[in-house]
């Protein structure tokens, strides 16, 4: 894979099939759940602590699919999927930066609103500053986040966590006690 600093959306969609990393590595969800059209810049330097960047965006209009049934009559993006794109995002990085294995989101520590995405509005941007990354026993990443519409920060989330996980296995026998995560 060539690492580039800037992802088109068909670049993205190939990170969902696990053309990007490898089948065993990091995806990206599929449509209607992948929550980023476009990664502006990725830097594996800058940023607020030093450690990495990443600018990103959405495109919004009427048509998306959370709009009919989030609220019917007070249409607005649920606050979980602003959160999952960062989770996203913080994952791309991951598997970006080299890291092996499947990506689960961990938690963010401090979440907090200020602001709603409604069926008017036509882009969220994504930035993200890497304050974290570990790669042993699991590759993991910590970061802190802002998702604005037109320079206006309207969603804010600290201490972001994703990690790698390379034994995670889907066909455990639907036990959970044999999941591995």
């Amino acid at each position: 894979m060539q690492k580039k600093s800037s992802y088109t959306k068909n670049e993205l969609l190939q990170a969902t099939e696990g053309e990007m990393f490898g089948d065993n590595n990091g995806k990206l969800p599929k449509s209607p759940m992948l929550m980023i059209d476009r990664i502006l810049k990725i830097s594996e330097k800058g940023g607020k602590y030093n450690k990495g960047s990443i600018l990103a965006e959405l495109n919004i209009n009427p048509k998306k699919w959370f709009f009919d049934c989030h609220f019917k009559g007070d249409p607005v993006m649920p606050g979980c999927l602003g959160l999952d794109g960062f989770w996203q995002l913080l994952g791309f990085f991951l598997s970006w930066s080299g890291g092996n294995g499947r990506g689960r989101a961990l938690g963010v520590k401090e979440l907090k609103f200020k602001g709603q995405v409604r069926p008017y509005h036509s882009l969220i941007t994504y930035k993200l500053d890497i304050k974290k990354i570990i790669e042993k026993p699991v590759s993991m990443a910590w970061a802190d986040a802002t998702l604005s519409i037109k320079n206006r920060i309207i969603y804010i989330a600290k201490d972001l966590q994703v990690g790698l996980f390379e034994n995670l296995k889907w066909d455990f026998g639907a036990d959970p006690a044999l999941d591995t995560f």
